[in-house]
């Protein structure tokens, strides 16, 4: 049987998109959409699941299964869906808000567990949807309408809070940078186990510019270093920029200065996460910030097979269970 060959329209439900007009959101929104008939999976088969936020919109844009969930709890809902029907392909899509404040918790446990999911981390540095607070990520000083004298609070890197729980695949991109932002999430779907895709998304009108220095293609060349597995870290305009490892720390130099072996080659299949939470470290305006994939591990057993396994076993041992008779066991009782 010859199964339908979908399009990037046929993901694009029959809701009406609102978000505000140039936010970067239905760049992302457009990029997801073009990505997954490249992914082979139907329709009935894919999975959105979001927590509180502009970004949490998403589930209802895509013509696929999905679910606006709670605050924070997204990558909760997420690990029962992925545990009960691991024949799924879920995507779970948070903001910085969403995932680093109220759901910090959930978002960090998830990427331990090494869950078979997709989790899409839409980054503007500010609370859009309630009208432009000061976020986890906000940069010290920002002035926000909760920080009227600006932020006093040490931002979160999502980055390196993955790292930090040894995800087997963390990544960023951009909204503006379209090719590279399908790349990306063609590349975190395919990986087994938890993928985490940090995207700079433009908040155009609670904090419009923000991270111009990568978004905007002027600048970019300047600021940012595209990742690639097994080749130097090369940037600038006249690709004449690099990055290089002394002792314990990276360092910016001029490529007709240092020998070709002196430039740091990236791995990003290196177990040991040291090397990949420099990069992660690496930030404007004293270092061109890295795009790409920092860390993809293979060979790590997710949750869901591993919970899966435990209840094959334990139906091997004691048989199918009878829910009636476990709740009728033990010390029960009658009310009145």
């Amino acid at each position: 049987m010859n199964l339908p060959v979908l399009k990037a329209a046929d993901f694009a439900s029959d809701q009406d998109v609102r978000w505000c007009p140039g936010c970067g959101d239905y760049s992302i929104l457009a990029q997801m959409k073009k990505v997954l008939p490249e992914l082979g999976v139907p329709r009935e088969k894919t999975v959105f699941i979001s927590g509180i936020g502009c970004s949490s919109r998403f589930p209802y844009y895509m013509n696929t299964y999905g679910m606006h969930s709670i605050h924070g709890r997204a990558p909760t809902f997420a690990t029962g869906l992925k545990s009960t029907r691991p024949d799924l392909m879920v995507w779970v899509i948070t903001g910085d808000g969403d995932a680093l404040s109220i759901g910090g918790n959930h978002f960090i446990h998830c990427l331990r567990r090494n869950l078979d999911i997709n989790i899409v981390l839409f980054n503007n540095r500010i609370y859009g949807l309630t009208k432009g607070q000061y976020s986890p990520t906000s940069t010290e000083g920002q002035v926000t309408k909760s920080t009227p004298m600006g932020s006093i609070d040490h931002p979160l890197h999502p980055l390196s809070v993955a790292l930090a729980a040894e995800a087997t695949f963390v990544a960023r991109s951009i909204d503006a940078h379209v090719k590279h932002l399908g790349e990306t999430l063609k590349r975190a779907a395919e990986h087994k186990g938890t993928s985490l895709v940090e995207v700079y998304q433009n908040c155009n009108v609670f904090n419009d510019g923000a991270m111009a220095y990568a978004q905007e293609r002027k600048q970019r060349a300047e600021n940012v270093v595209e990742l690639e597995h097994g080749k130097p870290l090369i940037f600038g305009t006249n690709n004449d920029k690099a990055v290089r490892l002394v002792g314990n720390h990276l360092e910016v130099v001029n490529v007709a200065d240092v020998p070709a072996d002196d430039l740091l080659i990236h791995d990003e299949k290196e177990m040991n996460p040291s090397i990949q939470m420099m990069l992660a470290r690496m930030r404007y305006p004293e270092m061109p910030e890295p795009i790409g994939v920092l860390r993809a591990v293979e060979g790590v057993a997710t949750y869901n097979e591993q919970i899966n396994d435990q209840v094959t076993l334990a139906k091997q041992k004691k048989g199918e269970g009878d829910l009636q008779a476990l709740f009728n066991s033990g010390d029960t009782w009658e009310v009145a």
